[in-house]
């Protein structure tokens, strides 16, 4: 009920949500005609192993820049943030569908995607560091809830559209192009709502490094998120945890990408349908975050809601240990509702606990941890699967470091930022 009166009182978290949900519809829409335009092109034969080499290349560099780019999250207006960076992320995609619609190398397209990915981390940073200032304290979990569970809907939703225009315009290089724009024309809708918050709306309210150049704060930037977010001990406590879930979750992703290549299992040992039904555990466990998230946090507190999701993971995990249709299924929607709720948990110690001035480069700090850990996961996971893809060994030692963090959270998160949200500052002086 009161997340429902914050809704009522606060016009700005309607166009904030609108927003956030025209920005990802814009990156479902793109995300899903690149894959179609590569994977599914007749005028293009790539190989699969470079198309996912491609896309961690389009994942690292932003990794690298993001947590120096968030500086200007914390110096600027972040309103004017939102409405310019969603302008040049349309300018990005039409980039991209030139390149495609003249007939250029893979490379070449999806360098040119690079661009639009970073916009959009940014513009994704710049929405969380954001929310605060148009939602109420008391509702920031079920708000960070619903806008997840509503923006993975936005996602495929962009992707129909995606599949829809394929379908009119062709699969081919001059059609692929032609898809591709949508998400350059949904990205300057987003701009267009964004522009309708009135100036400072967003924040910051003090802006870090005030007086000096932009240039000054991006230099900057990353240590001031990285010192903000060691200092501030439920950052950092949850951040590891975070990155502890994104590495097992990046092994296991590549592990049964071979599984279900090579493995017999049944109903899902066909590639394209073992994917998708995997996918779709992943998905209905984090839906099942949305609600149970808010739920645990306002009863027993953010540690033990970390806690727990760490050791329900830790069962998951331990699913894998003998791969059947079963406890892969299990195991999907397990470590989906796990992941999902320790990311809810993230971003509310990221808008409670940091105080406005670092909350962007915080956030900026965040993706590049969660997108690094991912990636070095999956080539040291290539390094080392046999060829079937079945490893206890892996499996094991995901179980132990799910183990680790679960012990770890419980002992040095503070235990008075238990059920109720905390002062800003506050967390940063008692650790």
């Amino acid at each position: 009920m009161r997340f429902i009166g914050s809704l009522r009182h606060s016009p700005g978290l309607w166009r904030l949500l609108a927003v956030r949900l025209t920005s990802q519809i814009s990156d479902g829409a793109f995300q899903s005609a690149l894959a179609f335009s590569i994977l599914f092109n007749p005028d293009r034969h790539t190989d699969p192993l470079a198309v996912a080499g491609g896309f961690a290349v389009l994942l690292l560099p932003y990794s690298v820049i993001g947590p120096f780019a968030g500086a200007l999250l914390d110096h600027w207006d972040r309103r004017r943030v939102l409405v310019w960076v969603n302008v040049l992320r349309a300018l990005a995609v039409i980039g991209v569908a030139a390149t495609m619609h003249f007939g250029a190398p893979d490379t070449a397209v999806l360098l040119s995607a690079l661009l639009v990915t970073g916009c959009s981390r940014f513009v994704a940073s710049g929405l969380s560091a954001g929310l605060p200032h148009v939602a109420a304290r008391e509702v920031i979990v079920e708000t960070n809830a619903l806008f997840t569970t509503l923006g993975a809907g936005m996602l495929a939703a962009g992707a129909g559209i995606s599949t829809l225009l394929r379908a009119i315009f062709g699969s081919d290089n001059d059609g692929s192009g032609s898809t591709l724009l949508a998400g350059a024309a949904i990205a300057l809708v987003s701009a267009l709502i964004a522009a309708g918050f009135a100036t400072r709306a967003l924040g910051p309210d003090q802006p870090d490094d005030a007086g000096r150049s932009a240039l000054y704060a991006v230099v900057h930037g990353l240590g001031h998120g990285a010192r903000v977010a060691v200092r501030t001990r439920t950052v950092a406590v949850v951040l590891a945890a975070l990155g502890v879930h994104r590495f097992v979750f990046g092994v296991n992703t590549l592990m049964l990408l071979i599984v279900v290549r090579q493995v017999d299992l049944g109903w899902l040992g066909d590639e394209v349908r073992g994917l998708a039904a995997i996918g779709v555990c992943i998905a209905a466990g984090a839906l099942a975050a949305a609600f149970a998230a808010p739920l645990l946090v306002r009863t027993v507190g953010r540690r033990t809601t970390i806690t727990v999701s760490l050791i329900a993971a830790l069962g998951g995990q331990l699913c894998l240990m003998e791969l059947t249709p079963v406890t892969v299924v299990i195991s999907g929607v397990v470590l989906g509702l796990a992941g999902q709720t320790i990311k809810l948990c993230g971003d509310a110690a990221m808008q409670l606990d940091v105080s406005d001035t670092y909350r962007g480069q915080v956030f900026a700090v965040q993706d590049a941890l969660f997108n690094v850990t991912f990636v070095v996961a999956i080539v040291i996971a290539a390094l080392s699967v046999p060829a079937d893809g079945v490893s206890v060994t892996l499996v094991a030692v995901g179980a132990l470091l799910y183990a680790v963090a679960a012990a770890g959270v419980w002992l040095c998160h503070p235990a008075h930022a238990a059920r109720v949200p905390v002062t800003v500052g506050a967390v940063e002086q008692a650790g």
